[in-house]
């Protein structure tokens, strides 16, 4: 399946569902020090991980400053209940897009995606 960092803002309670499902998933809670954003963008684009986050600073790093990245999914919206389910449905359905750089934003009326 997919390669995954979470940022820390994400609920870490994802990584099971997460891993039941696949992914090699690292969560950046469990790190011992927040490296700060620019820094936890270069790791997921050095691991080939796609970059999961509520933040759209991420995104501001990718497009504004073209800082590497290997596709960023930004949730807006939901519950800690269902991110694993509205992540992993957004790896399913649009895998081949994140590989190619992709930002994809959720929230529950919509997705947007911006291609590379």
């Amino acid at each position: 399946m997919a390669s995954i960092l979470l940022d820390s803002c994400v609920w870490g309670g994802v990584l099971p569902s997460l891993r039941s499902f696949g992914h090699d998933v690292v969560w950046s809670g469990d790190w011992e020090a927040d490296p700060g954003d620019m820094a936890i963008l270069a790791a997921a684009h050095s691991g080939r991980s796609i970059l999961v986050t509520l933040d759209k600073d991420f995104g501001e790093l990718a497009i504004m400053r073209g800082l590497p990245h290997s596709g960023i999914i930004r949730l807006s919206g939901f519950r800690v209940a269902s991110m694993a389910d509205v992540i992993q449905h957004v790896v399913q359905a649009y895998g081949q897009e994140l590989a190619a750089g992709a930002i994809i934003t959720v929230d529950p009326e919509r997705i947007r995606i911006r291609t590379a």
